[in-house]
């Protein structure tokens, strides 16, 4: 289930850096069909400023999401973690040596689930940021 919600909150940042790119492409695009001459110049280089900073903002939203959805998914794993030790420690008590088992296993799970999840946001960010530099942003 943390997999799950780090691949979550990974794809949203992604889909909200490609719409601050398509509210900047569409702000360039409107520009164009204007036919005042000079007037067009100066107005579409307006849009293009304006739709490159929100795509600059929507990429920068974006990896504070995903900087918070990781801040939130370790303090989860670590409460996780301590209640599995707590009814592993119990558990020790009356069994033996597989609640230590369950305890390594359970923290190498956080870890990986943690890990995947960081690696899945930064392709995201990478391919956000990639976008915005085809479409010169």
């Amino acid at each position: 289930m943390l997999g799950r919600d780090l691949s979550w909150r990974a794809g949203r940042a992604a889909r909200v850096a490609v719409l601050a790119l398509a509210l900047g492409g569409g702000a360039l695009l409107a520009g164009c069909g204007d036919d005042g001459a000079e007037s067009v110049s100066s107005d579409a280089q307006e849009r293009i400023e304006r739709g490159a900073e929100e795509a600059r903002e929507g990429i920068e939203t974006a990896k504070k999401e995903v900087e918070e959805g990781f801040e939130e998914a370790e303090e989860e794993a670590k409460q996780g973690i301590e209640k599995g030790k707590e009814e592993a420690t119990e558990g020790v008590e009356r069994g033996g040596g597989e609640a230590r088992d369950a305890i390594e296993k359970a923290e190498r799970e956080a870890e990986e689930g943690i890990q995947m999840g960081r690696e899945e946001a930064e392709r995201a960010i990478r391919e956000a940021e990639k976008q915005a530099e085809r479409y010169g942003y």
